[in-house]
């Protein structure tokens, strides 16, 4: 928790009118909140650092905010009263809180919210919470929603072209930087907080990425080799991208489709850090792009990471549990199975094809691969664990499914599909 050293009215003036932009839910909240602070450049890396954290934790926990508010859930009450769940006391709050709220702070602080109905008190909305409920039980749900409701910790990729994780941790260390290996991905390494790294000589050099161990795993289930064609379907930002042209040691021709040319455009300095040459971003109008249609049956490994409604990283976007809904869900699922059918066309005979989503429902996961195996008797699916055994992994799944709760990283969801 970030120790409010010198909260002020105009601090808090900041949070108020942030806040009323990101409950609009009308776009993701680290854009709106990135946007703002480069309207306000007067605001130091420590405000903007306290705001984030404040910010977060409203939206995180804005259900029982609200019920913690009674009918009183203005912007100003829900940044009081998530002050006072931070376990800030009420003498912290005086520059801010007016004489006639501490009365009230003092009952928020006393509320208890045992009484209240299940998907409040997980700060869920009901549709998520009855969804969950029906996969895995009341138990599973109730450590699943605390887990979301946390913090997510910071996870680096080792670039092992240029070093290995060995060596990585000693620099850290070196540099006063508490860090630990991953538990699962060989290159995977967790950091005790999350220090500025964009000016670190291992980021500015390519030696290191950030990104979520469990997005590592992926790349090891596609385990592409030296000298393949390989796709990464949906590569957005390409963290997944850069893996894979790792894992192939800089060899054979990786494609990066995205329909985005800002996203690819992000890519490219990413890209530069990396050494990668081999690695080729590819813009698509859509999946049915006639650049993709060149390629059937022609890649030995395909990463399908599709759309979805991004509910497994909830710990680091926690708007998007109220900015979905059912009705998002299901126009999302319509999307991955067409995404699927097309990746499917560019395998070749023999070639591996990984669908993958950082969601935690079953019709974005499970339900996709079920009915894609329904109706493509040339494909069968790889348990997971098979690939993931070299690294440790002690499951039996066949198909893959991490959640924060038990295995500390984002939710995410695959499995292994080879065409005869």
């Amino acid at each position: 928790m970030t120790r409010m050293t010198s909260l002020t009215p105009a601090l808090f003036t900041h949070a108020e009118r942030l806040l009323l932009q990101l409950l609009s839910f009308q776009h993701p909240a680290d854009g709106v909140m990135s946007r703002y602070f480069r309207e306000h450049r007067n605001l130091g890396h420590r405000d903007r650092g306290f705001l984030a954290e404040l910010l977060y934790f409203v939206l995180r926990r804005y259900r029982s905010l609200q019920a913690r508010c009674d009918g009183e859930a203005t912007q100003r009450h829900l940044l009081l009263a998530a002050l006072v769940m931070q376990g800030h006391n009420l003498r912290e709050l005086e520059p801010v809180a007016r004489a006639t709220e501490m009365e009230w702070l003092a009952r928020v602080k006393g509320f208890s919210v045992q009484d209240l109905a299940p998907a409040v008190q997980l700060d869920l909305p009901d549709w998520l919470y009855e969804r969950l409920l029906a996969q895995w039980g009341e138990t599973d749900v109730v450590a699943l929603a605390r887990a979301l409701n946390q913090a997510a910790p910071l996870d680096l990729r080792v670039n092992e072209l240029k070093a290995d994780r060995t060596a990585v941790l000693e620099r850290l260390q070196a540099d006063g930087i508490a860090a630990r290996p991953g538990a699962y991905a060989p290159m995977a390494i967790r950091l005790a907080e999350k220090p500025a790294l964009a000016k670190h000589p291992l980021f500015q050099e390519g030696i290191i990425e950030v990104q979520d161990e469990g997005s590592q795993l992926l790349g090891l289930l596609v385990a592409p080799r030296r000298g393949e064609m390989v796709a990464d379907f949906c590569a957005g930002a390409g963290g997944k991208t850069l893996l894979l042209g790792a894992l192939m040691r800089n060899t054979g021709r990786l494609y990066a489709f995205d329909v985005s040319e800002k996203r690819l455009a992000n890519l490219k300095p990413r890209l530069a850090r990396s050494g990668l040459s081999n690695v080729h971003p590819v813009r698509i109008e859509s999946e049915r792009d006639i650049k993709v249609k060149r390629l059937a049956g022609k890649m030995d490994r395909v990463l399908v990471d599709a759309p979805c409604s991004g509910l497994g990283t909830l710990r680091r976007n926690p708007d998007l549990k109220w900015r979905h809904s059912p009705e998002t869900v299901e126009a999302l699922t319509v999307k991955q199975a067409s995404i699927l059918e097309a990746a499917a066309r560019l395998v070749r005979p023999g070639g591996r094809l990984v669908y993958a989503t950082c969601s935690l429902l079953r019709e974005e996961n499970d339900a996709i691969v079920d009915a894609f195996l329904a109706s493509h008797a040339g494909f069968r699916l790889v348990p997971v664990y098979r690939e993931l055994q070299r690294s440790g992994w002690q499951g039996q799944e066949a198909c893959l499914q991490l959640r924060p709760d038990v295995h500390g990283t984002d939710g995410f969801y695959a499995a292994i599909l080879e065409r005869a």
